[in-house]
Order: structure tokens, then sequence, then C-alpha cells
């Protein structure tokens, strides 16, 4: 490989913050409404236009799994405008959640891209983004990855590995898109990989296995907050990496070749989607997994089936199944359970596994969190990690209050906080 060197040049600090959130996913952008709410000066970083992540740019169709509590039942209460609370409309949530973010006082900052931490020693001091504004560098006191791939603490020199532990596999990626002119009255909603109808032309699962071009080929679809639209989760490109550029292109290609024959089959096969059509696509494509960062605890498969309360915990009433995607074609994976999941109580998840190994002032959020593989395909899932963020936040804030590292911190100060907002294992 040639390389270019680049020359050196001085970088203006853009602003010194107590605490420094990346991403603003439904994590992120928890974290830094948490940590301003507790008193911390907080800036907030996001590449795209949008705050919200996947519940918005990404178009997910509804907040997943059965969580309750928190910071996530805020959210819910702020956005939710139809009979179903978990539906998105994500129109109204990317206004809602920037309402939120200047009510906090957090200082935001859309369309600009972080892309090196600013080191001393092992510790993290801020990060260095490019924007239109040019390259600039945030300090802070606390930095938090929220990135869901990690870049950051990557790069900052926490251990991780991708994928599945065994083979490094990774789950697939999807391009979610709307569909109008939906008779929902006749129209079959198959929720879940597990769930099928029998069609006039035969079992509606099989059908598109058999119709679709692979790696589609099955069949999951959810109502919307608007009449006649549903929400379409089947597009798949699998032996895709999220931290490879070359491979986000091509699973944007695939997937929006896709997205036709799909409509297709929908208007040939399914009841109630004769007559639909495209009214809108994900600006950004779906990303389920890439990094597992290594954390001073990996909250296990074991864990979550025993719905295991740490003494630590930080994060309640977690709750959903093991949604591991196909990492070689459509469908669930054989390692996947949904309707036979056997835990029907919720988990918690301890302090430690926001703690990354061999850097300091720095913290995870969101799924890239110190986890399996297997216990990721339930903790990735945006309410968890809404909560999760709750929990983050408020613990940069005691560390910039208290005067320590995340590393220092009690676990048992998050939780007094925790508490009185009505958080309990």
């Amino acid at each position: 490989m040639e390389y270019y060197v680049e020359p050196e040049k001085k970088i203006p600090i853009r602003e010194s913050v107590d605490v420094l959130v990346v991403g603003a996913g439904p994590a992120g952008f928890s974290v830094a409404i948490n940590a301003a709410r507790n008193g911390a000066r907080t800036m907030l970083l996001e590449q795209t236009g949008a705050v919200g992540g996947v519940a918005t740019s990404g178009l997910m169709s509804h907040w997943t799994g059965n969580t309750r509590g928190g910071f996530y039942e805020e959210i819910l209460d702020r956005s939710c405008d139809c009979s179903d609370r978990q539906i998105i409309n994500p129109e109204k949530l990317k206004t809602v959640l920037l309402q939120m973010l200047y009510e906090a006082g957090v200082i935001l900052q859309l369309y600009t891209l972080a892309c090196e931490p600013i080191m001393d020693g092992d510790r993290i001091t801020g990060v260095i983004t490019e924007s239109k504004s040019g390259r600039e560098a945030i300090m802070a006191r606390i930095v938090i990855d929220a990135s869901g791939d990690g870049d950051i603490a990557a790069r900052a020199g926490v251990p991780y590995y991708k994928g599945r532990e065994e083979d490094g596999k990774m789950q697939p990626m999807t391009l979610m898109f709307k569909v109008a002119g939906v008779d929902t009255e006749r129209a079959v909603l198959p929720g879940s990989f597990e769930t099928t109808f029998q069609v006039p032309k035969g079992d509606l699962q099989s059908l598109a296995k058999e119709r679709l071009p692979y790696p589609a080929g099955h069949v999951l679809l959810y109502r919307s907050s608007l009449p006649g639209v549903v929400t379409v989760n089947m597009t798949n490109c699998i032996d895709v990496d999220g931290t490879k550029v070359e491979d986000l292109t091509r699973a944007e290609y695939v997937c929006r070749s896709q997205i036709g024959p799909i409509v297709n089959f929908l208007r040939d096969t399914v009841p109630g989607f004769e007559n639909c059509y495209v009214i809108s696509s994900a600006s950004m494509i779906g990303v389920r997994e890439t990094r597992h960062f290594e954390g001073e605890y990996t909250l296990t498969e074991q864990d979550i089936l025993e719905a295991k309360v740490f003494d630590d915990w930080v994060v309640t009433k977690a709750h959903f199944n093991f949604d591991v995607h196909n990492l070689s074609g459509s469908g669930l994976d054989e390692t996947g359970v949904q309707h036979k999941f056997p835990q029907n109580r919720g988990y918690t998840i301890p302090y430690r596994c926001f703690l990354p190994k061999k850097v300091e002032n720095l913290l995870l959020a969101g799924r890239n969190i110190s986890g399996t593989h297997m216990a990721h395909s339930n903790f990735r899932v945006m309410p968890i990690c809404a909560n999760m963020g709750q929990a983050v936040g408020i613990a940069a804030a005691l560390c910039v209050k208290q005067g320590v590292t995340p590393r220092m911190l009690k676990a048992e100060d998050i939780q007094e906080v925790l508490r009185k907002q009505g958080v309990e294992p």
C-alpha cells in the first residue's frame, strides 16, 4: 500500500466540554440528555443531518421488545402519536428528539464525523472531527463512544473482535422502506421470522424464500402511524462489514436493487398489497453488528437467560429475544430464538460492561458495549440502548462532579440517581 504523509498543521479547538458524546442514535441521544440534565456541559456529535440513528434516518418501524421503565418511557411519552406506543413516526421523532436536546442545553453538532481520538498516554482527552467547517478538535473530560461501530474506541486502542466469536461473521444489513396504498383491513403483516400466513398462492414465508432475489427471502411487515402505509423490513445483504466503506456501499446497492422485486412480490402475493407503492426509504443502511469491545465484564447469553441481577446494575428490565438474523441467507439464523425465547423476565446490565479496557475517561454505550455475539443480538435493540444511554449519561456527569475517572466511579452512585428517577432492578 502506498501512503501520503499529511503535513503537520494546527487544528482549532472548537469546544471544551465536560462530556462529549459521539453518535446520536438512541444510545448517544440518551447519554447526552441525561449528562446535561445532571449538570455536565455536554456536546453531541452526529455524522448525519438528523438525531435518532436507526429510529429516524434508518426508518425503523417500531421500538422493539418488551423493555420497561427508564428514559425509554419518556421518549415514548414525547413522541407517540398513535394507539400503539411502540410504533415510530420517524418525522415526528426527528423533531421531538431535537427539542429535547435543546431543552436540556446540549451542544449539538450535526453533519460532523468524529475521526480520531486525542490521547494523552492511555487517557482520551477529546476527538478530532471533520465537517464543512474543516478539521477541528473537541476537548472533553469524559468521552462516550455511542457510534454503534465504536470507531473512536477502536482507534483509541480498546481491544475488540468482530461478529461471531468462532468465525467473525456478522449479522446482515438491511435498508428499510415504506409502501403506501395498502388495504390494511385485508393485509397480512408477519412481524417475525417465525410468523407466516397461508395466502392464496401458498405459505407466505416459503413463497418469499422461493421468489425473492437471494439473499432476500423473508417477509417482515409492520404497521405505521399513517393510514395505508406499511414499513418493510425485507432487504438483506450478507457477508458485509459495517466498518468498511466499500462494504457499506455494496450493501446500499444490493439492498436498493431488492426493493423493486420485493414490491412486485408484495403486489402479486400478499393480500392488501395489490396496489402498494414505495413512498420512502431509509437514508442510512441498518448495520446490526460489527465490533464487540472488551470491557471490565462481558455480558453473556447465560446472564440473559437467567435474568441475572448484578450488584452493579445500571440498566434494568431489559427484555428481548435472541434476534440473530441469518448470517448466510434470509430469515432467522439457526441460533436465533424468537417466539420460543424461554425467558420472560427483564434482565440487568452491569456498569462494568460500559467500561472499556486499556483506555481511561472513555465509556461505551449502545450495541458496542462488552457482550458476546449472542448477548448482543438481544441488547442491541433501541429501547435497551436508550436506557443504556440514561445510565452512561448519569455516570459521565457524576465523574465530572466527583473529579474521578469512570473506572473509579462507584456503581452505587449511579444507582442512587437512577432510583430517584424510578429505575429499580
